[in-house]
């Protein structure tokens, strides 16, 4: 009986570790609070869940100081080699660089984009980048207000305080080829397709424009084949990647989007569905107007294995969250990020040259030379 006792009193010690392992397992599992919500009748499988936004808010940076008041001499005017921004005030002007500079590089400063003997001058490339991804975000905010709403967005929104966000992607390499070991791109998981065995091209595919939008639906509307509905049944695969993408990215379930009585019908869906169609055709614009244009332009270092640049996708932005930020009024304290992007401006060759070396050709590098 004593021996009895003394096993048991040594193995309760043992046995409480284990619960408080397995608690600690679990709790390592659980990526942030859920949040479920009925909506419709229950039993109809239409229960939201997304998770709780109560934290992320306070993670957005407040502005670096009180905005100035309209007015004054424009940055053009006073600065030299102002492209972008040269008609905003130079009060703003300044504002906003103080602001992107806590955005996106507030380790190194001004010096990661700017040389700080001559800060006029375009010799270190990011300083270029960093001009395509104003216009970029002036875009997303003027043309896309369908999808980010008066919400807007900012460089905050996808750096966070990083110099590369930490959502991006580029190309999967060349599969295996070969009888043996081909996988065809599929089962190699990465996030752009939600670690799934689809295939790695997928979400590419419509997020590149190689596949039009209207594409992404699968489902018949005939019994048979027709020449108005050739979509294939292979191009579920593809379908399915980018819904999980997006339902990942954005951490929430088909039916934040979809009605389960019909998911392709339009009619029934909730509103969330019309904004994500509009988000499909946003990142496809910025991705191929904004970043592609300046692959000739980046160092081997950010590109991917086939020699593109780091683009976004959903997650870029959402990061989990239903609503980037919890809904945070990103754009509101910024007018310059508010305003139309100059159309058609590309890297001058000046830039070009100073950046890449006087060999730098436009015709081959895909960027026209203006100024």
């Amino acid at each position: 009986m004593t021996l009895h006792g003394n096993l048991t009193r040594r193995r309760l010690p043992l046995a409480a570790l284990a619960v408080l392992a397995g608690s600690a397992t679990l709790a390592g599992c659980e990526v942030a609070p859920k949040v479920s919500q009925q909506n419709g009748y229950r039993g109809t499988g239409m229960d939201q869940i997304y998770i709780s936004d109560s934290e992320i808010r306070d993670e957005v940076p407040a502005p670096p100081y009180e905005l100035p008041p309209p007015g004054g001499q424009s940055a053009g005017e006073v600065y030299e080699n102002v492209q972008v921004l040269s008609n905003v005030s130079v009060d703003e002007f300044n504002y906003l660089m103080a602001a992107i500079t806590e955005w996106v590089a507030p380790e190194e400063g001004c010096a990661y984009c700017h040389n700080p003997a001559n800060m006029a001058s375009d010799e270190i490339y990011t300083k270029t980048v960093a001009r395509s991804m104003i216009q970029m975000t002036q875009s997303a905010n003027n043309n896309w207000s369908d999808h980010v709403g008066a919400t807007g967005v900012t460089c905050w929104t996808c750096h966070r305080g990083n110099n590369i966000p930490e959502a991006v992607w580029t190309l999967p390499g060349e599969p295996q080829r070969g009888i043996v070991g081909n996988r065809n791109g599929q089962n190699e998981p990465v996030s752009n397709t939600a670690y799934s065995s689809l295939p790695q091209y997928a979400v590419a595919r419509y997020l590149l424009g190689e596949v039009e939008p209207e594409d992404i639906r699968v489902v018949s509307t005939t019994m048979h084949p027709t020449p108005a509905n050739t979509i294939t049944t292979m191009e579920t695969e593809s379908s399915y990647a980018l819904m999980m993408h997006m339902s990942d990215s954005l951490g929430v379930n088909c039916t934040y989007c979809h009605n389960s009585q019909s998911f392709s019908a339009w009619n029934i869906s909730t509103p969330p569905r019309a904004t994500a169609w509009h988000g499909i055709r946003m990142v496809r614009n910025l991705n191929g107007s904004y970043i592609t244009p300046l692959q000739s332009i980046f160092p081997d270092n950010r590109l991917g294995p086939m020699g593109d640049p780091y683009k976004v996708n959903c997650t870029t932005c959402h990061q989990g969250q239903n609503k980037p930020m919890g809904g945070v009024q990103m754009v509101a304290d910024y007018p310059a990020l508010q305003s139309p992007p100059q159309s058609g401006w590309r890297p001058s060759q000046a830039a070009m040259d100073m950046i890449m070396g006087p060999a730098a050709d436009d015709t081959q590098n895909g960027v026209e030379a203006t100024d």
